[in-house]
């Protein structure tokens, strides 16, 4: 019997053996809808025999009943998945696929075609080396040709295959061929793509796929597999600076700390001199361990643990750098986002930065300019919408440390995150940093010293609710009520506000965002004076009073919610503006057609069909009092 095994476990260990030696490329089809991607890659796992039989017999009922070839089979069922991409006949998911040839293993990413889609493609395309880029020869380059050449280039894949398909509905003519490339080199130029190689195909009758066809004799480059087995995709991570984003602080016990992560780039070895940062300390590399035991050795890809010979102070997300080549460290930069939500991106508003294992407050301070994706024109814009992609300056809450895009994928790009639904917005790619030029200056009088001189607590009590209901009345109550006590105090009006400081903001929504991030700034300035502030905007969305919120410390905030449902406070309409907005005069208008979101919990509730505006001061009096007095208190002073 163990005569009988040991030639079948040899043959599995060389098999095995094999496997693990050959090389990986990872690759993306992209084209317009119906171009026959998904018909290319059934095509292609069809004839590298990576099916099984049940998958066959699969293939063969389903092209039966769904297939668009008349019986014979239709490679793209391998590929659409969904029910409504078959419906449909297009690619609406991202669909990745596994198979090999004796020379090469291979994950292709089916991305969609279609416009609304762009997401989906650029999700595909972020961890490709090379793409597929299929042109119908019948309709030749076309505006979504055009868009995914240019976030190929974004994303920094430079080898291309131009893949010309259905040429046998052209009469395999050379002409159509040439003339196909022409145009398609001549505005890939633009875009610095220029290592491209052209096959002209038809994936339904595999000419050129897998061999050679005798259709096109012209034609005497390689076939697409053939191109694929051989193309030089080189790992560049191996040959680039050091860098370890940590991921995790191992501390088993009082004897070991190490920091965890996988290897981004470079080579580390026990004894090389490494920078943390953003914090800029130095040290130098003890041990690379692993479960397997320490190693004298350590390369781009890799999941280790380092010890360094000082104790110093390194967090989950920090990077370890190697010290001729650091990572750049900034809390403003410049990057390209590309909008993955239906909701538009709003400048000001709060945000998640993720990049690799660091997460940080961040907003977008300004957008440049939108990129029309088919012309590759600049456009003035105040927001992006959904698959739209723009040039962004970001401002975060703390300095991280990163690459620039182009030098490093791993380290250079980044997720934005929505705060209350944790959405994936956006995908974004770090082109520079911008480096703060004005540093804080240190003040002798802060705070504490100007709270104390006035005998008060400062604080910010942020009034929000419907156009109309109350909010300035009652705000305007309770600031005579504090004055009457001898308070300093300022109130900030909406109405009064658009006059001289955000006089030059709109109702849209990015203008609303904007004006609540300014009242916000100084609002956190009036508390740094010790000032009590009463802020009566409608403000909208929640997310901009948390931003609101976050800028002062604990139990400087309270926010303030003035309920009135609509029909209430479009009875009152005393400045009549709901009525306008019913009549179409006034656009963007809150209740109308402009959502409001109200608080989730509110510090304060103030149902005004329960109480009047004088009663509702007089509650939100008593409640300052009483909070006051579970807190420690400037020199005993209430309020």
């Amino acid at each position: 019997m163990p005569e009988t095994l040991e030639p079948g476990v040899s043959e599995i260990e060389r098999y095995l053996a094999a496997q693990q030696s050959k090389s990986l490329l990872r690759f993306i089809t992209c084209g317009s809808v119906d171009d026959g991607k998904s018909t290319l890659i059934g095509r292609l796992l069809y004839d590298s025999k990576m099916l099984f039989e049940d998958q066959l017999a699969t293939l063969e009922a389903d092209s039966r009943k769904v297939g668009t070839q008349g019986g014979d089979l239709d490679f793209a069922l391998l590929v659409d998945g969904l029910s409504a991409e078959r419906e449909q006949g297009i690619t609406i998911d991202v669909a990745y696929r596994f198979f090999n040839t004796d020379r090469r293993k291979f994950i292709v990413a089916d991305t969609p075609g279609h416009e609304q889609y762009t997401r989906n493609m650029v999700t595909g395309a972020s961890t490709a080396d090379l793409a597929i880029i299929l042109i119908d020869a019948r309709k030749g380059v076309l505006p979504q040709t055009r868009r995914h050449s240019f976030l190929v280039s974004l994303l920094g894949i430079r080898k291309i295959v131009l893949a010309v398909n259905k040429m046998d509905l052209m009469g395999y003519d050379q002409a159509v061929f040439d003339r196909v490339v022409a145009e398609y080199r001549a505005f890939a130029r633009q875009l610095d793509l220029t290592d491209i190689q052209a096959i002209p195909l038809s994936a339904l009758k595999g000419d050129n796929v897998t061999t050679l066809t005798d259709a096109m004799p012209w034609y005497l480059g390689p076939t697409l597999i053939g191109h694929l087995e051989t193309v030089e995709v080189a790992d560049l991570r191996a040959s680039q600076p050091f860098r370890l984003p940590v991921q995790w602080v191992n501390r088993p016990n009082l004897d070991f700390r190490g920091y965890a992560g996988t290897i981004a780039a470079g080579t580390v070895r026990p004894g090389d001199r490494i920078r943390v940062l953003p914090s800029g300390q130095e040290s130098r590399v003890a041990r690379i361990v692993t479960h397997d035991g320490d190693l004298p050795l350590a390369v781009a890809g890799q999941s280790v643990t380092l010890t360094l010979t000082d104790e110093i102070d390194i967090s989950r997300g920090d990077i370890l750098s190697t010290l001729d080549e650091v990572a750049e460290a900034a809390d403003q930069m410049e990057a390209t986002l590309v909008w993955m939500s239906e909701a538009p991106l709003l400048p000001g508003r709060p945000y998640i930065l993720k990049l690799g294992t660091k997460s940080v407050p961040a907003t977008v301070a300004t957008l440049k300019h939108k990129i029309n994706v088919n012309t590759l024109e600049q456009l003035a814009t105040k927001t992006l919408s959904l698959n739209e992609v723009g040039l962004a300056t970001l401002s975060l809450d703390q300095a991280i440390a990163f690459d620039v895009y182009r030098n490093n994928r791993d380290t250079g790009g980044f997720i934005l995150i929505d705060r209350l639904t944790n959405e994936t917005v956006a995908a974004g790619l770090i082109r520079s940093a911008i480096v703060r030029t004005v540093p804080w200056q240190v003040l002798d009088v802060d705070k504490r010293a100007r709270s104390q001189m006035k005998g008060q607590r400062p604080r910010v009590l942020w009034f929000t609710g419907l156009s109309g209901a109350g909010k300035s009345t009652i705000a305007n109550l309770v600031e005579k009520k504090l004055h009457a006590h001898g308070r300093h105090t300022m109130l900030l009006d909406g109405d009064n506000v658009r006059h001289g400081l955000n006089r030059d903001l709109s109702f849209t929504d990015a203008d609303r965002v904007e004006n609540i991030r300014r009242v916000a700034e100084v609002s956190k300035l009036m508390v740094d004076a010790g000032l009590i502030v009463l802020v009566s905007f409608i403000s909208p969305y929640r997310a901009e009073r948390r931003m609101a919120r976050e800028l002062l410390g604990p139990g400087e905030f309270l926010e303030v919610f003035v309920d009135t449902p609509l029909a209430v406070a479009e009875d009152r309409d005393v400045k009549g503006l709901y009525a306008k907005a019913r009549a179409g005069k006034i656009p963007n208008f809150t209740g109308i057609d402009s959502p409001y979101e109200p608080p989730e919990s509110p510090d304060v509730r103030i149902d005004t069909q329960a109480m009047t505006a004088e009663q509702a001061a007089n509650h939100i009096f008593t409640l300052l009092s009483r909070f006051d007095e579970d807190a420690d208190l400037v020199d005993g002073a209430a309020i």
